[in-house]
């Protein structure tokens, strides 16, 4: 299945790709949609006052086929005819002439109605055919199909981005693994040499118990690794990587998973980070972050 983004567009008009016939007066119907991210399905709908009675319908289609996103569609008509213009018929005219007499008798200055103007006001007037709701919902319908290509289209996109920064984080999480024996061994030495000072400045002249020394300094160095240790981190991190490639491996909508899931991945990093001892250590830890904070910006845009 595949992975959507909630952000595209897509139109569709029925009607104005070929010409019609001169005695077709129908409208031309178009479908506009508009997506992005939000946390729920939000709907908007900007319709004519002749069209609101298909908002049901509309309402429905895409509620069927988004799970989430903020959606906008708008729809239009245009009234169509011979070189986009339609000529009024007798009763047109008979009706803008009697009203053009009643005014021009109270009101003797207005100027009379120019061609433009009656051709205009005759097409507002003009009625919309009994399957104009049928039609737009007809329209829509290719539209909606349209934009979830899109947000296929951008998904697949979004899918190869975190593929590749999970891919960097695995890198980063397996040059942290061996830098906590190497700093354990490290920090052992030290303890080791700072009694073996101590003991063997020691004014009272006594013999330096080494092997006192060495169980104390052993002791410490065991408290500063399991301080330092961060092993549980490194695994838990890895399996959630895992998580989110079978996530996206699978598709659809996983948005709010992936989310989720990227907040363990940024309490893995930070609990990596105030563990650290050295400054590669404290690198990984902010290259990591990094990273996860460019994957929840993405993933903010996943269905």
């Amino acid at each position: 299945m595949a992975v959507y983004s909630m952000t595209g567009y897509a139109t569709a008009q029925q009607g104005g790709a070929s010409p019609p016939a001169a005695h077709d007066a129908g409208p031309s119907v178009g479908v506009e949609i508009r997506s992005v991210n939000s946390r729920f399905l939000d709907l908007t709908f900007k319709l004519p006052e002749e069209l609101r009675g298909a908002e049901p319908v509309l309402r429905e289609q895409l509620t069927q086929a988004l799970k989430r996103g903020k959606v906008e569609l708008r729809a239009w008509f245009e009234q169509r005819g011979d070189a986009g213009t339609r000529a009024p018929s007798s009763a047109e005219l008979q009706r803008l002439v009697s009203a053009q007499d009643a005014i021009r008798a109270w009101l003797p200055q207005a100027a009379p109605l120019s061609v433009a103007e009656v051709i205009g006001l005759s097409a507002r007037g003009t009625p919309l055919p009994a399957d104009a709701q049928d039609r737009v919902a007809a329209v829509a319908a290719s539209a909606i199909a349209q934009l979830i290509e899109a947000r296929a289209r951008e998904g697949a996109r979004l899918a190869g981005m975190l593929h590749d920064r999970t891919a960097q984080l695995r890198t980063l999480a397996r040059a942290a693994e061996p830098l906590i024996p190497q700093l354990v061994t490290q920090q052992r030495q030290r303890f080791l040499d700072r009694w073996n000072e101590a003991l063997g400045a020691d004014a009272s002249g006594a013999v330096a118990n080494s092997e006192v020394a060495r169980d104390r300094a052993l002791a410490e160095a065991t408290a500063f690794a399991i301080r330092i240790d961060v092993a549980e981190e490194l695994t838990r991190l890895a399996s959630h990587l895992d998580e989110i490639d079978r996530l996206i491996q699978r598709g659809g909508d996983i948005g709010k998973r992936l989310d989720f899931l990227i907040q363990e991945l940024h309490r893995e990093a930070n609990t990596l980070g105030s563990k650290s001892s050295s400054l590669e250590l404290t690198r990984i830890s902010v290259d990591m972050k990094v990273l996860i904070e460019q994957m929840r910006e993405q993933v903010q845009n996943l269905e």
